[in-house]
């Protein structure tokens, strides 16, 4: 029985595919800690589900991992049910915390998602599991939390979450911490894979007066290093990223949809896009939500970039255009009618 159990769990991993953009240090650390916790069912499904390319990469990943007494008494779960257990986002034990009751985390499982079933100082609970305390690991790419079921996906809440914009942004405002200073949450931004907005940071690309409250939206490296060309582009990269407010994860997610959000850089404006299940910025999704925050500072990391809008032909141009395209089909008339006037005297 054990033997049919184990070969199971093998063969459903094989059909798992985790994200190749994950570090392989994140997936051997990971499965020796599961192992040693009692989840011996998830460490074998990580690992060998890490071998295999059947699913998009995404660069990060957050596990509710059932313990091995939960795979002993429901059998073998479904790829469906296995899929349903994995977020392409990382969430921190904080974040989670953040997130008010009924809010939906998107899944691998298409078109279901998780939801917060209750958020209280000791206890955050998905679809009526309890998480079993503090992350099991967590490397800013993997996260991984001990439940003691299977999380149910048919699991409803009632009533709904109203958005809210009001007293959010404290924009301009002194912070109040005699320590404004980037070096911590460059440390942290470097540690977990955005070195670029760090050493834009570390630059101090720009001066923040009278120790206002920000909001960093951090590109992964591998996607802002693509927009990068002389220096003097830096700074225009880093200040579309910085808003002039403190926009803590719990605040975003209680934004209407479509609020603006300002920049510093000169008209460079931020479109808010909420939903259920993501939130972005100019078409951009969150998925680290805060990567760092402080009294004055919180720090989003994103899928892309936040990239400046080519500018579209006026209406002027367009019939510059036109008159232009008429006035050579003229010309070719004139040429032609030249033409034969020309044949038709020789012929004469």
């Amino acid at each position: 029985m054990a033997t049919r159990f184990l070969m199971s769990i093998i063969l459903l991993s094989l059909l798992i595919s985790f994200s190749s953009s994950l570090p392989t240090y994140s997936i051997l650390d990971a499965t020796q800690i599961l192992s040693n916790s009692g989840y011996v069912a998830m460490a074998l499904i990580l690992e060998f589900g890490s071998q295999t390319d059947l699913i998009p990469p995404s660069q990060s990943l957050t596990i509710f991992s059932p313990s091995d007494t939960a795979f002993s008494l429901s059998g073998q779960p479904s790829l469906d049910l296995l899929h349903f257990h994995f977020t392409p986002r990382s969430f921190s034990l904080n974040s989670l915390k953040s997130l008010p009751p009924g809010y939906q985390i998107p899944t691998l499982f298409s078109n279901h998602s998780l939801v917060i079933s209750s958020n209280a100082d000791s206890q955050t609970s998905v679809n009526g599991v309890k998480i079993n305390g503090s992350a099991l690991y967590d490397d800013g790419f993997l996260v991984i939390f001990g439940v003691d079921n299977f999380l149910d996906p048919d699991f409803t809440v009632s009533g709904s979450i109203n958005g809210s914009t009001g007293g959010i942004c404290e924009c301009h405002v002194t912070s109040g911490d005699d320590d404004y200073s980037f070096e911590e949450a460059s440390g942290v931004l470097k540690s977990r894979g955005y070195s670029v907005m760090a050493s834009f940071l570390d630059l101090q690309l720009a001066k923040f007066k009278d120790h206002t409250r920000l909001t960093i939206l951090a590109p992964v490296d591998e996607i802002v290093k693509g927009f990068m060309g002389d220096f003097s582009d830096y700074r225009s990269i880093f200040l579309r990223h910085v808003v002039p407010c403190k926009i803590s994860w719990r605040d975003l997610v209680s934004l209407d949809d479509g609020v603006v959000l300002p920049t510093y850089l000169r008209g460079f404006k931020i479109n808010v896009t909420v939903s259920s299940t993501f939130l972005m910025f100019n078409g951009v999704q969150v998925i680290v939500p805060e990567i760092y925050s402080n009294s004055w500072l919180a720090v989003h990391g994103l899928e892309g970039s936040l990239v400046m809008q080519e500018p579209t032909a006026t209406a002027s141009n367009a019939e510059k255009i036109v008159v232009d395209f008429k006035a050579i089909k003229v010309l070719i008339a004139f040429y032609f009618l030249l033409l034969c006037t020309s044949q038709l005297n020789s012929i004469l």
